[in-house]
């Protein structure tokens, strides 16, 4: 194989902490135990159709180990087999898959190392069917990448759902209220989950787990007969009602996410409060998950993945994601991602655990005493 001199990388997709993180391992890996040259791709596949970006040197990471966000800019609305190269006109599109392969070639680089979820992922895919040769590293807060059982960004944004969680309690608790906290989530509860179980939530509400409005009235009245004048909801964004349908906030045309989805919060809260006659109020987090400095944690897997990504490159191993398997790093080949989104089975240990310490996730045709805070 060539000796590899030049990489490039990119971050695609929505923003997450940790991502600065990757940028860093990655120049920092590459440079000081390979002396290889990085460049840094601007606004994800967008800087690869036009070819913007930078050298990235060792002073241009230094200090962003911490900062959330990423320097090299990112988007989800750029795919190279279906470009929009103006936004203001979005019907007009193109194959521009060559334009990438030409700044590749340009700049004469011997790999990418792709940054992002299963869109990006999947888009990544598709490039290395005509050459390219790229590794991915798995990033999302919604942790609902197949193939790997963590992603970092998650950490973070479960711990500020948790911290909203436990604010939330103080107020439900003085009010005597139902208090709800909408997160995000389309497909996939992760965040739901997680922060439900960590702020000692009394209903979680999740996409895989539909839910009946009676049951979690039901659960929210057995409090109150237990003395307990208030309750804690967590809700994913993509829940929705058995036999019914999500949420949408909003359609917009020419986007890659049309559907935005968001209100199921408010709309439960009505019917909450209509039901139970105790007064209902909700929270929806929207982008608050996605900012601030990345956890410890995180910080510390997006280092492990990116010097992980660096040496699968050294080792010739392309066309592969990084990912974590019972506990160890390991790679998958770069169609698994894109393939379907990684969502919770509803009979896992973390649904059996949360269950167990009475728990609801709004499913109960008969409803157990106790559980919750």
């Amino acid at each position: 194989m060539k000796r590899i001199q030049r990489i490039g990388i990119f971050t695609g997709g929505g923003d997450a902490p940790g991502l600065n993180a990757v940028v860093r391992g990655v120049v920092k890996a590459a440079r000081h135990t390979h002396h290889w040259e990085v460049f840094g791709f601007y606004d994800a596949f967008r800087g690869l159709v036009s070819g913007t970006g930078r050298w990235l040197k060792w002073d241009d990471v230094c200090g962003i180990l911490t900062q959330g966000g990423t320097i090299l800019g990112t988007t989800n609305r750029d795919n190279p087999f279906d470009y929009v190269t103006d936004h203001r006109y979005p019907d007009k599109r193109r194959d521009a898959s060559g334009d990438v392969v030409r700044n590749y070639r340009k700049l004469k680089l011997d790999a990418i190392v792709a940054v992002g979820g299963d869109g990006t992922l999947q888009c990544a895919h598709q490039m290395s069917k005509l050459g390219l040769r790229l590794v991915g590293v798995p990033k999302t807060i919604d942790n609902d990448v197949r193939g790997t059982e963590l992603t970092f960004g998650f950490n973070t944004a479960m711990n500020t759902a948790t911290e909203a969680v436990d604010k939330l309690h103080t107020t439900a608790f003085s009010h005597h209220r139902v208090m709800l906290l909408e997160v995000m989530g389309r497909t996939a509860g992760w965040l739901a989950l997680g922060a439900g179980v960590a702020g000692g939530g009394d209903v979680i509400l999740i996409p895989e787990i539909p839910y009946r409005v009676e049951a979690v009235c039901a659960k929210i009245r057995d409090r109150v007969r237990q003395g307990k004048h208030f309750s804690i909801v967590v809700v994913s964004e993509g829940a929705k009602p058995v036999g019914g349908q999500v949420v949408v906030r909003q359609r917009v045309t020419g986007s890659p996410e049309a559907v935005r989805l968001g209100g199921i919060s408010a709309v439960l809260a009505q019917q909450i409060e209509q039901q139970t006659g105790i007064e209902t109020r909700y929270t929806i987090l929207g982008h608050l998950q996605r900012g601030g400095s990345p956890s410890p944690f995180d910080r510390y897997l997006a280092t492990e993945f990116a010097t992980a990504a660096v040496e699968l490159v050294a080792q010739g191993k392309f066309n592969r994601m990084i990912c974590l398997r019972a506990g160890r790093l390991n790679s998958v080949p770069l169609s698994v991602p894109g393939s379907r989104p990684r969502i919770i089975d509803p009979h896992c240990h973390a649904i059996q655990l949360a269950r167990s310490t009475g728990i609801s996730f709004g499913d109960e045709k008969q409803l157990p005493a106790g559980g919750g805070d």
